[in-house]
């Protein structure tokens, strides 16, 4: 097998010519949309399509950004990032429609064996599904093989170890889920302010 067979089939892999060919397209890329100015906005559009492997309808990236191979990802429709989205993308990474992140955001799907022993023997992939609607705050790092269920909230700072389900807040590190998403948040946006009580 080769090393991006290994990778794809969840075994160990290492680096190859096909995988730094693919990291320095992606950083070239990258480094591009990086450097434009701010009303560079239809460019910027293009340059993400020339990276990822799908990129839907109004996605918004602010820069800077970082990935490492950039052809397994697929970002759907109205996904916003804020600065300082890093994408570990050696394997797949599937982010869904109206997904938001927020500043320093980390998604890997790249890791390596714990025991010293065996850390050289390579590394391990595993893909990440990010569902619909979820919302991914700050400083937030996302762990291989992890899905997260359409429309959850992983709170700010949260180590994402294992899979969230869907409609639920979860936080914290690792990252568990505190409550479902219920009829009270379709009432207050903040604490106790409403949507009922928004100046004309």
């Amino acid at each position: 097998m080769t090393e991006q067979e290994k990778m794809k089939a969840g075994y160990l892999w290492d680096d190859d010519e096909e995988n730094m060919a693919l990291q320095a397209h992606a950083k070239t890329v990258i480094r591009k949309f990086n450097s434009l100015p701010p009303e560079c906005m239809k460019e910027r559009a293009a340059l993400l399509k020339d990276v990822f492997g799908y990129v839907g309808e109004n996605v918004w990236i602010v820069p800077p950004l970082t990935a490492a191979v950039g052809k397994y990802v697929s970002i759907g429709d109205g996904t916003y990032a804020n600065m300082n989205l890093t994408l570990i993308d050696d394997w797949k990474i599937t982010i869904g429609k109206g997904v938001l992140f927020g500043p320093n955001v980390t998604l890997s799907t790249t890791g390596h064996p714990v025991h010293p022993k065996h850390r050289t023997d390579g590394m391990y992939s595993f893909p990440i599904t990010i569902g619909d609607n979820v919302w991914i705050g700050a400083n937030v790092i996302v762990l291989p093989g992890v899905t997260i269920g359409e429309n959850s909230v992983i709170g700010a700072g949260s180590v994402v170890t294992k899979d969230i389900p869907a409609n639920v807040v979860a936080f914290g590190s690792p990252c568990k889920v505190y409550r479902e998403i219920n009829e009270r948040d379709e009432v207050y946006y903040f604490k106790d302010r409403r949507f009922d009580d928004q100046p004309e």
